[in-house]
């Protein structure tokens, strides 16, 4: 069996980049929310390969290409192709069998492979026969045994029949191409002949024959080659389409190549082919899908392109969705308007007719016709991955994005719980938007409501003990969203239970625990104990348990990094409401890991309760530059640290090496505290008492001398 020379292009191809290449870095979802106006008014670029889906027709029974348990080895000198035949020859054999067939692929002439192969099934011997014969060159006499093979019975070439049809078109498709003694009507006729046998690989692999390299499959790509050589390009492309649809990358490979090749062909000679749908509806898949794009720049060559395809597709409304993107890509509307009214129904029809809606200023036709497409495109259509040079991804299926369109048209007029619930739909696709609306456009009520009512808790998250980062389903995230938001407004006895694992679930309620103990307990220093240990809590898990899931913390991204988002302004599709919304629930503070602070603060507050000369005073402010090192709340805690707490010997390095608080002796300390009160107290009292009986002694001594001298 022979490899064709398209495989070998193909491992050419898949050396080359298929998408724009972008600096190393880390990349982050896209955004819908970040530039409103623009998200609305830009149509994505599409999918190549998605398109190119839509071309050709199925042939019923041929199976498509499948993994047939071939492992490479990458120790032998040979490619991946002949490591590959080499064990597909290999089924179905004997070891003995094996071992012969091998050593008959290394000889030079096929006759003599014939003679040593003597003991070798006929199927196998004229096989290999002729494959032997093809490497030498002498293609003539390798068809001359591949028909050997397919005139045996049928029961007799089980294992050869698709490999000798294939091998056999191969051949004849040579000595159409080299033969000069072949006049055109000879080569003609030889390639029809290729042709035909290439149709019977298909037909016998249909018919169950082996064919454990997908020759059926590779037999189309063969096939069009003719047909491309002969400028029947049409159907060159839908032998392609149906190759690509079942599987073979060269199939896909072939189409990018033949794009190339049409783009290149005179004006004339372009024109007259656009006249053939299949290959006006080629060139369009590749020009909204923008294959030949540079760092987001069109190249000249598709400006030339696109007038030429208008020409030629003028007055025909076939493929008229797809001509409609083109042309509003290309910023020619009235276009675009016209072959919007011979679009039908499909999704992205009414896709552009909600763009165009906008454009007129109509904001009820084109919610209306966002609810419309949303329903006509299959919620599983996927356009792949797409990404921008500010490292952006989407994850692009076309009935999300237009939800997420239209949740801006909610937004915009104040429907906000609709909004939250378009986005969420998406999935993780365009989470940091739904989060955003989730955690700073919703109440907090409104939030619960919806949760409590559509969200049911999904069972815990398995812990992967390999994992760095741990990954929630969106049920999960958008639950302990809540949770963190209803502890960070102090509903405590709420948050705990929407998050996901029992761990998480212990700290939160744990943190909630010690903030209602802070304010209730009756000793101060019980009061300081649990203020301090809510902030330990905050400070050691405080991004898992009230961390914000967008700025400034960002929890969506594991606080690794931030996005650079400007505050929310008044402007195109953001009201002022929702302005006002967002500023009622920004963080406090607003800085990134604000829980860092929430924690400090909560050390500082264990102070006020704690007496100025004891060891727990000094700690818990240590504890609090510590948890807050490197702000300006570190240097006030030290500061009152300095102006109010007692010595200790580890203060040269405060808020490095902190002690834990002693809360017992500061409790004593209360105690000892009232004592030296009460002792100083009766002091003075005795000091006034023993002052008092002086004077009466003196002034009885003055009277009884007045009496004496009388």
């Amino acid at each position: 069996m022979f490899v064709p020379r398209s495989r070998h292009l193909l491992c050419l191809s898949l050396c080359l980049p298929l998408a724009p290449a972008m600096a190393c870095g880390p990349t982050f979802p896209m955004r819908l929310l970040d530039d409103r106006p623009q998200t609305l008014a830009q149509l994505p670029e599409g999918s190549f390969k998605f398109e190119i889906s839509r071309l050709g027709q199925p042939i019923v029974g041929l199976m498509p290409v499948a993994n047939n348990g071939f492992s490479v080895d990458y120790s032998l000198p040979e490619s991946y192709s002949v490591q590959e035949r080499n064990w597909a020859e290999q089924q179905g054999l004997d070891q003995a069998q094996q071992t012969l067939v091998g050593q008959l692929r290394k000889l030079d002439d096929a006759r003599e492979a014939e003679q040593q192969g003597a003991g070798l099934p006929p199927e196998i011997k004229l096989y290999t026969a002729g494959a032997v014969a093809f490497s030498a060159g002498d293609h003539e006499l390798a068809a001359e045994y591949f028909r050997k093979v397919l005139a045996l019975p049928a029961e007799q070439r089980a294992l050869r029949s698709t490999w000798a049809a294939y091998s056999l078109g191969r051949a004849l498709s040579f000595i159409s191409e080299q033969a000069n003694e072949l006049d055109d009507q000879g080569r003609r006729d030889m390639r029809q002949s290729a042709r035909q046998a290439f149709a019977q690989t298909r037909q016998l692999s249909i018919d169950a024959f082996s064919d454990p390299l997908s020759l059926g499959v590779a037999s189309l790509g063969e096939e069009a080659r003719i047909l491309k050589n002969q400028n029947d390009w049409s159907q060159a492309i839908d032998l392609y389409a149906v190759q690509n649809q079942l599987g073979s990358e060269v199939g896909y490979s072939s189409l990018k190549q033949v794009v190339g090749e049409l783009s290149g062909l005179p004006d004339a000679q372009l024109l007259e082919q656009l006249k053939q749908p299949s290959v006006a509806r080629l060139l369009t898949a590749s020009l909204i899908s923008h294959q030949g794009w540079s760092f987001g720049e069109r190249p000249e060559s598709e400006v030339k392109l696109i007038k030429l395809l208008s020409q030629g597709t003028a007055g025909s409304f076939d493929n008229a969705d797809r001509l409609a993107a083109l042309n509003y890509q290309n910023g020619d509307f009235a276009t675009t308007r016209q072959l919007l009214e011979h679009a039908g129904d499909g999704g992205l029809a009414w896709w552009l007719r909600a763009k165009m809606a906008l454009r007129d200023g109509d904001k009820v036709a084109a919610a209306a016709a966002y609810a419309k497409a949303s329903a006509a495109f299959p919620r599983d259509e996927s356009w792949g991955f797409r990404g921008d040079y500010d490292g952006n991804y989407e994850d692009l299926k076309p009935g999300c994005r237009v939800e997420g369109e239209s949740a801006l048209l909610a937004l915009d007029r104040g429907d906000y719980l609709q909004a939250f619930e378009l986005l969420y739909r998406s999935g993780d696709i365009y989470w940091h938007d739904a989060a955003t609306v989730a955690e700073r456009v919703l109440t907090l009520d409104e939030l619960k409501q919806f949760i409590d009512t559509q969200v049911p808790a999904p069972a815990p998250t398995p812990k992967q003990p390999d994992a760095y980062y741990e990954s929630l389903p969106i049920a999960a995230q958008i639950r302990e969203l809540l949770g963190r938001r209803l502890l960070r407004e102090g509903r405590y006895e709420e948050g705990w239970g929407y998050f996901d694992s029992p761990e998480r679930q212990a700290i939160a309620k744990a943190y909630g625990e010690n903030r209602r103990r802070a304010e209730s307990a009756w000793l101060p220093t019980r009061r300081a104990e649990a203020y301090y240990q809510a902030g330990k809590l905050a400070r050691a898990s405080g991004m898992e348990i009230l961390g914000y899931e967008m700025g400034p913390d960002y929890h969506s991204l594991w606080g690794s990094y931030s996005l650079e988002i400007p505050p929310v302004q008044v402007g195109p599709f953001i009201s002022a409401d929702e302005v006002q919304r967002q500023q009622a629930t920004t963080a406090e503070p607003d800085v990134r890991y604000h829980y860092r602070y929430v924690a400090g603060e909560l050390g500082n507050r264990a102070a006020d309760f704690l007496p100025h000369t004891s060891q727990a005073y000094a700690a818990v402010l240590c504890k609090a530059a510590r948890w807050t090192r490197g702000s300006d709340a570190e240097i006030e805690y030290y500061r009152r640290y300095v102006e109010n707490g007692p010595f200790v010997e580890w203060a040269g390095n405060f808020g490095m090496n902190c002690q834990e608080p002693d809360f017992g002796s500061a409790n004593k300390r209360y105690l000892t505290q009232w004592l030296d009160g009460s002792r100083s107290a009766l002091m003075q009292h005795k000091l006034a008492a023993a002052g008092g009986a002086g004077v009466l002694l003196a002034g009885a001594y003055l009277l009884w001398r007045r009496r004496r001298t009388a």
